[in-house]
């Protein structure tokens, strides 16, 4: 290709791809990264990059970060995406490495979506990256705890990248109004910071999204008597349209988005959950996700303080079942709030947790022979049932005394239900330190129930 057509392909090419930085010290974002005296700006001023997970959603600049690396410490950069490349590629690019290093120049290894890499990927990898013939740079946008290798991960130190504010989405956009050479600054285009600040809150984080936006965008500006070009808010309007913030299903923000709704209710922050809740659905979230969450908080975290918690979530998720989704999404906003509103407990869960790890310490445990039915003649001669007292027929509907507490008689007592305080609780600890009192005094003195 000679030199008129490369200029032809590079003006052709997206605005993002041309405004791409070049230098660290045109790097927007990520300052806890790259600022003064932070990790990725000391390796560039040394020239001594490690390996590393680059972390974060799309549009951070995860390969401008590479490319940058490389190209300050003097590196060779093999870019190559964990989806399209095979153990061949990986070979491939292990041998050019290798070519370098007879040379005297290192290897940055750029490998995109490393969470999609197999795992005969990563083994043709792993000794070459543990050897130091490849540095390697991994960019995902989930988890690398999840989905890297822990061989892998371990020989490399994970960086997390954060969505950019509006203030630098606005600075990148009017970078590239501004520069001459690779932007749009010939057009001499005026925007508004406004107008500039409504385009970043459509990008939501995402510098590439921004500058596409911008891109579009200007394809509609209006041209006044002087001649000028204006961005105007109208004009943007069809260009941006409706946007729900759409995740992966499979994806970290799922999860994280049910985890901040369940921590929101179980918080007491009615705000929180229902603005989280609103981003889950409107992102494609399934409501019965949330209803199943609400279910699970209404035991776990209100309990008995509020006995109408979990009947009241039963009764949304029948509603959303019978109105359809849009009528439905309000049962589901009814039950958060007063989940949210509801005083809190967790003495279910605890008495629940508390009683499987006693009965995995006791697997053995045997029913007391007072407590067995008897529907056989052989049943009653060996005592089954015998003793067992009908509360009904007691005083107060409660058999008091600890001979009949109905727990085994070979374990050590043991309480797992501690009533809190808290809303309606508070009347079951009440009845059940009564019922405590019952049981001392038919201790201390214990009827007689032979007859």
């Amino acid at each position: 290709m000679d030199l008129f057509s490369q200029q032809q392909s590079h003006e052709s090419a997206p605005l993002a791809y041309r405004m791409r930085p070049r230098r660290l010290a045109d790097y927007i974002g990520q300052q806890a990264l790259v600022g003064p005296d932070k990790p990725l700006r000391r390796m560039a001023e040394t020239a001594a990059v490690r390996s590393m997970i680059l972390w974060g959603p799309p549009g951070v600049g995860k390969t401008t970060l590479a490319e940058i690396l490389a190209n300050e410490s003097g590196a060779e950069l093999e870019h190559l995406s964990a989806v399209m490349a095979g153990v061949k590629d990986i070979r491939a690019a292990v041998e050019r490495a290798r070519l370098s290093q007879s040379q005297g120049r290192s290897t940055l290894l750029f490998l995109d979506e490393i969470h999609r890499l197999n795992k005969s990927q990563q083994d043709a990898l792993l000794p070459h990256v543990e050897s130091g013939l490849l540095t390697l740079i991994g960019a995902t946008t989930e988890n690398p705890s999840f989905e890297v290798n822990s061989a892998l991960l371990s020989r490399a130190r994970v960086y997390v990248l954060k969505a950019l504010d509006e203030t630098e989405l606005i600075t990148v956009m009017r970078q590239a109004l501004e520069d001459d050479e690779r932007g749009l600054g010939q057009r001499r285009i005026l925007a508004d910071e406004d107008v500039l600040a409504k385009l970043a809150r459509a990008a939501d984080g995402d510098a590439r999204r921004a500058l596409g936006l911008l891109e579009t965008a200007c394809d509609f500006t209006t041209t006044n008597a002087s001649g000028e070009e204006r961005l105007t808010a109208a004009a943007i309007e069809d260009v941006i349209g409706h946007r729900a913030s759409a995740f992966d299903k499979q994806g970290d923000h799922y999860y994280d988005l049910l985890s901040a709704i369940h921590k929101s209710v179980r918080s007491s922050r009615q705000d929180a959950a229902l603005l989280y809740i609103a981003q889950f659905i409107q992102g494609g979230g399934d409501p019965l996700d949330v209803i199943r969450r609400l279910s699970a908080i209404a035991s776990e975290d209100v309990g008995n303080a509020d006995p109408r918690a979990l009947p009241l979530v039963m009764a949304a998720w029948d509603a959303y079942l019978r109105l359809g989704d849009y009528e439905g999404q309000r049962a589901i906003a009814h039950a958060a709030i007063h989940l949210a509103v509801a005083p809190k407990s967790n003495a279910i869960d605890q008495a629940w947790n508390a009683a499987k790890a006693f009965v995995a310490e006791h697997p053995n445990l045997e029913v007391p022979t007072y407590l067995r039915n008897a529907p056989t003649q052989l049943m009653a001669e060996l005592g089954h049932g015998e003793g067992y007292r009908y509360a009904h027929n007691e005083p107060n509907g409660y058999p008091a005394g600890r001979l009949h507490d109905c727990w085994p008689d070979d374990l050590p007592r043991t309480h797992f239900y501690a009533a809190s305080d808290h809303g309606q609780e508070s009347r079951f600890k009440q009845i059940m330190e009564w019922r405590k009192s019952l049981d001392q005094q038919a201790d201390d003195d214990p009827p007689d129930h032979s007859r």
